[in-house]
Order: C-alpha cells, then sequence, then structure tokens
C-alpha cells in the first residue's frame, strides 16, 4: 500500500526522536468573558504520552480542541512536525490540510464513540475509510487488514459486517480505536477513552491501550479526569484547574509527591476512595 506525505518513513521518524513533535506556545480560549483555557505552553516528544487531568470544568478538553484544530485558539500557536522534517504552524495551515492530516497522520479517540465512528456502515468500512483515505484502494488488502485490526482490538473477524449499532460499548470503543491506529498515526488524541464504560470493561480497554500504545510508539495526548488511568498509561502529567496547569511532571513523581494544593486534593480523594 503507498502511503503519502513519507507517513511509511520510520527511518526518518527514528533520527527526529530528539526533536518535539508537536509544541504548544501560549494557548488561550475564551468563551466571551469566560475562560476555557489560558497560556498553556508544553512539547511532545515522538512515542511520548501525556496525560492532561482534571475536574470537569477545568479546561482539559478545551485544550484538546485547540491543539487538535477542532478548535481555534484566541491566542497562541501549535506547531506540528511532519515526517519530512518540516515544521508548521497548524492554523497557518489551509482547512483542507488539516482535515488530511486527522485523517491520517493523527487519531481522534473520542469519549462517546458514535462521535467517531459511522454507526450505519459496516465494522470493516469503519476501518476501511481510513484507509482510503491514505490511498488504499484494493479491496481484498482493505479487507484484510480490517480483519487484523478488529483481531488486534478483541473483535472477532466474524463481526467484520455488522453495523456498530449492534456493538456494545465497549466493543464500539474498541473499534473506534481500531479506525484510529489502522493507518500507523504519529499523534493520537484521547477524550475520555474509558469514561462511559463500566469497571470491568474499563480494565481490559486500558490493558489493551497500554499494549497498542507501547507496540505502536505512539505519541498520545489523554484526557482524562481519572487518575488512575493517567499513572497507567502517561509517562508525564498536566494537571489542569479553571482553565490553567497547576502543575506537570512526571506521571509517578507528581502522584507520589504532588506539590500544588489542587494536586494534593486530587490524589489524596483518590486513596481515600
Amino acid at each position: 500500500m503507498q502511503i503519502p506525505n513519507g507517513l511509511d518513513g520510520q527511518g526518518a521518524e527514528r533520527h527526529g526522536r530528539d526533536k518535539p513533535l508537536l509544541s504548544v506556545s501560549g494557548v488561550s480560549h475564551y468563551y466571551g468573558d469566560r475562560i476555557g483555557c489560558r497560556n498553556v505552553s508544553f512539547t511532545l516528544y515522538p512515542g511520548e504520552v501525556l496525560a492532561i487531568v482534571g475536574e470537569s470544568g477545568s479546561g482539559k478538553t478545551t485544550l484538546l480542541n485547540c491543539i487538535s484544530t477542532r478548535m481555534e485558539p484566541t491566542t497562541g500557536e501549535v506547531t506540528y512536525r511532519f515526517r519530512d522534517g518540516s515544521v508548521k504552524n497548524l492554523y497557518r495551515m489551509g482547512e483542507a490540510e488539516r482535515r488530511f492530516l486527522m485523517r491520517t497522520d493523527w487519531g481522534f479517540v473520542h469519549q462517546n464513540p458514535a462521535d467517531g465512528l459511522r454507526m450505519t456502515v459496516s465494522a470493516g468500512a469503519n476501518v476501511g475509510e481510513r484507509l482510503m483515505a491514505v490511498g488504499e484502494r484494493h479491496y481484498g488488502r482493505i479487507r484484510e487488514t480490517a480483519t487484523d485490526w478488529l483481531t488486534k482490538v478483541e473483535i472477532a473477524a466474524d463481526r467484520i459486517d455488522d453495523q456498530p449499532r449492534a456493538f456494545s460499548g465497549g466493543m464500539r470503543q474498541r473499534l473506534q480505536i481500531a479506525r484510529n491506529l489502522v493507518t500507523h498515526p504519529r499523534l493520537v488524541f484521547m477524550d475520555e477513552p474509558t469514561g462511559g464504560l463500566d469497571v470491568s470493561v474499563q480494565a481490559r480497554m486500558l490493558d489493551l491501550l497500554r499494549g497498542l500504545v507501547a507496540d505502536l510508539g505512539l505519541a498520545v495526548i489523554i484526557v482524562t479526569h481519572d487518575l488512575a488511568v493517567a499513572r497507567l498509561l502517561s509517562h508525564r502529567m498536566m494537571v489542569m484547574k479553571d482553565g490553567e496547569v497547576i502543575e506537570t511532571g512526571l506521571t509517578d513523581q507528581l502522584l507520589d509527591d504532588p506539590q500544588a494544593a489542587y494536586t494534593q486534593l486530587l490524589v489524596s480523594s483518590i486513596l481515600q476512595v
């Protein structure tokens, strides 16, 4: 399969692991007079998993939407390093360029899988659409690859022609993950990917995600209110409150020895449950 824009350029990617993949500088977004997020800056490197945590209304989803081009920031800039080494400001790119990036080099896993799937076409078609977006046209190869990915996310191959509306919530989420990862993206955004699932289903989903992220060497930005999810999946964590970053650091260090009073409160509330 031919993949445009160097999506199969693993050699070039290995040489660029010491350079930021994504840089966020002074990003703010306001809803009128209300702060969505304010003056957020960080860098993300290839293969790194960053968890953005905080209570409801902390600004973490607003920030995620600004970073992923789903919402334009009021101020600040977001730059991304492409496989050819070029670095571009995402909001100076054309709309068509950004859409292509979302279909190929990036993935976005929604909390509600119905937001990330086409519910009235088959599971195989949901995965196959992403393959077609990167140039694959051979039906046999598309179906073979879709079957392989369904198996990877623990969906039986004989469900390939079933529509997602016939699936359970956990199966829909796993299908959404397969749809996003089939093109081997470099960066995946996840918005509360286990939030709507039963506890037992959450545990299986986290094991699956952790394995896939490690095996594929993905860079991930994950938004969650669940510190256990952050500890299991992320290398680094950023805590938000009222639209601002309160504390950031290596996940284990931050959870074991939080410095900010708000982070201490979050950690202690988990320990008391």
